[in-house]
C-alpha cells in the first residue's frame, strides 16, 4: 500500500516540531557566558583553578590570619618577632645580665662570699665581702654595684645584731641573736647568689639601705 500523502513541513516520522523559545530567555545554540571575575559561578563553585592568594595585608577568602598574624608593612625589622628577641638578664647585658664574666664573678663574691663570712666568723663578719666586690668592682660595673650594695646592706645589720648578740651571751639570751644572724645571713646570702648566678638582682628581706 501506499502512504498518504503528508501536510507540508513534517518531518520523519517520530519527530516532534521543535518547542518555541520565550523572549529573553538564552537560546539553546548560545553559548553559556562566563561569571564575572572572582564572582561564584551560577553552582556556587570557585572560577576554575580557584581563588587567586590574598595580597598585602588582605586576609584571606576565609577570614582567618595565617599563624602568626600578618606581618606589617614593609615586613618585620630586624631582631623583631621572625629574628628573636634581644637576650639578656635583669640588667640587660649578655650572658644573663652581665657585661663579662669578671662582672659576674664578683657579684657572686659578694653575694656568696657575704654568707660565708657569717659562717665563719659567727655571725659577725658577713659585710667584709660584699665590701670588697664594691670596693674593687663597683666603680667599673653598675651591676656590681648593686649586688654589692644589697648584700652589704643585709649583711651589715645582721652582722650589728650578732655582734650584740655575742656581748649579751653572758646572759645566753644573746646566742638568740648569734644564731639568727648566722642562718639568715648564710640562707639569705646563697639564695642571693643562686639568683645572681641567673642574672637577677635578689631583694634581700629584713634589710635597710645604710649604703647606696
Amino acid at each position: 500500500m501506499t502512504e498518504p500523502p503528508r501536510p507540508p513541513g513534517a518531518g520523519d516520522p517520530g519527530s516532534y516540531p521543535p518547542e518555541p523559545t520565550l523572549p529573553g530567555s538564552p537560546s539553546a545554540a548560545e553559548p553559556p557566558t562566563a561569571p564575572l571575575s572572582g564572582a561564584p559561578d551560577p553552582a556556587g563553585y570557585p572560577p576554575a583553578g580557584g581563588y587567586p592568594p590574598p595580597t598585602g595585608d588582605q586576609p584571606p577568602s576565609g577570614g582567618y590570619p595565617p599563624p602568626g598574624g600578618y606581618p606589617p608593612p614593609g615586613g618585620y625589622p630586624p631582631g623583631g618577632p621572625t629574628g628573636g628577641y634581644p637576650t639578656g638578664g635583669a640588667f640587660g647585658g649578655p650572658g644573663g645580665g652581665y657585661a663579662n664574666n669578671e662582672d659576674k664573678t664578683w657579684a657572686l663574691v659578694a653575694h656568696f662570699g657575704g654568707a660565708a663570712g657569717m659562717i665563719i666568723s659567727g655571725g659577725v663578719l658577713g659585710w667584709v665581702a660584699p665590701l670588697v666586690a664594691m670596693l674593687a668592682r663597683g666603680s667599673q660595673s653598675p651591676t656590681v654595684r648593686a649586688h654589692a650594695v644589697a648584700a652589704l646592706n643585709f649583711q651589715l645589720i645582721w652582722s650589728i645584731v650578732g655582734l650584740v648578740g655575742w656581748v649579751l651571751s653572758c646572759i645566753l639570751i644573746g646566742f638568740i641573736g648569734v644564731g639568727a644572724a648566722i642562718i639568715l645571713g648564710a640562707v639569705f646570702g646563697i639564695l642571693a647568689g643562686i639568683k645572681a648566678n641567673e642574672g637577677s638582682l635578689y631583694r634581700y628581706p629584713l634589710s635597710a639601705n645604710l649604703v647606696k
